[in-house]
């Protein structure tokens, strides 16, 4: 079943960010990945 969930593109904008920043918990790290996953395939 897929999710139907998505990401806003404000949202994955700030995902981007705490992943590229080294100082990012692993933790917040791991909330961006999850949330950049949930964005809609760019056709």
């Amino acid at each position: 079943m897929a999710n139907k969930e998505v990401t806003s593109a404000k949202a994955a904008s700030a995902a981007a960010k705490v992943l590229s920043n080294p100082n990012s918990s692993k933790a917040a790290k791991t909330a961006a990945a999850s949330a950049l996953t949930q964005r809609p395939n760019k056709k």
